[in-house]
């Protein structure tokens, strides 16, 4: 080990300490290792506070792999005994709900990127594809969204009356839906564009406008809508036999 790495938190300058710099800078532009050193608050009596939370995302194989890394496989690290894997869990826990959490005012969708964004931090990082719906009012504000399936999409399991029950009650205008792809990449799989054509129809049906569906891999998105294969054209839905 690089022997700057052995420095304890106290032989580290001020300006250069995880809580100082978080204090004098913001949160913002404190590392992930930082941050994780700031919950753990101590390191041990051979290695400091910062050795030991870069090991934690280390052996965690990053931030994303932290998300999903349990009590017991926390304690298995060198280092940290339940407290600080506690602190580490309800950490990564808050953070979730937060990114979960709907603003009281209500969020407009003017643009895929809005849509996007609005659930990119909450569903990146998820191991099994979840669908969930943004329900729209006239001006395009979101009202509400819910997880309505997870499971692999295909046209079998995603049925267009689960998904337009829950708009009409809540007098939806209209709704985007949006998928990840635990992969990461974003782009449509044959599957995603038949649940698109038989939602895009069955809104046509009920008078609930299906107005974008939105992939979200890892820190990216593919909008169907913005990339041309929206709204349906029956002609070529006809074609593909």
């Amino acid at each position: 080990m690089n022997p700057m790495e052995q420095l304890m938190i106290r032989d580290v300058p001020e300006e250069e300490r995880p809580r100082e710099r978080l204090i004098q800078l913001g949160a913002e532009h404190c590392s992930n290792a930082e941050l994780i050193a700031i919950l753990l608050r101590t390191g041990t009596s051979s290695e400091s506070v910062m050795t030991l939370a870069h090991r934690v995302l280390s052996k965690a194989g990053g931030i994303r792999g932290l998300t999903d890394t349990t009590l017991e496989e926390l304690m298995e690290i060198r280092g940290i005994g339940k407290a600080k894997a506690v602190q580490i869990l309800a950490g990564i826990e808050l953070g979730r709900r937060i990114s979960r959490a709907i603003p009281e005012e209500r969020m407009t969708i003017r643009f895929p990127r809005d849509a996007a964004e609005m659930v990119m931090d909450e569903m990146r990082y998820l191991n099994q594809e979840h669908f969930v719906c943004l329900f729209l009012d006239t001006k395009n504000r979101v009202i509400d969204k819910e997880c309505i399936f997870i499971g692999s999409l295909n046209t079998s399991v995603v049925h267009p009356r689960e998904v337009f029950r829950e708009a009409l009650r809540r007098s939806s205008a209209g709704m985007i839906c949006v998928h990840n792809h635990p992969s990461g990449d974003p782009h449509p799989s044959r599957e995603d564009i038949d649940v698109t054509y038989r939602l895009y129809e069955a809104g046509e049906i009920v008078g609930v406008e299906l107005v974008d569906h939105i992939i979200v891999g890892d820190g990216c998105y593919f909008s169907l809508k913005e990339k041309g294969l929206f709204p349906v054209d029956p002609i070529a839905r006809d074609q593909r036999g």
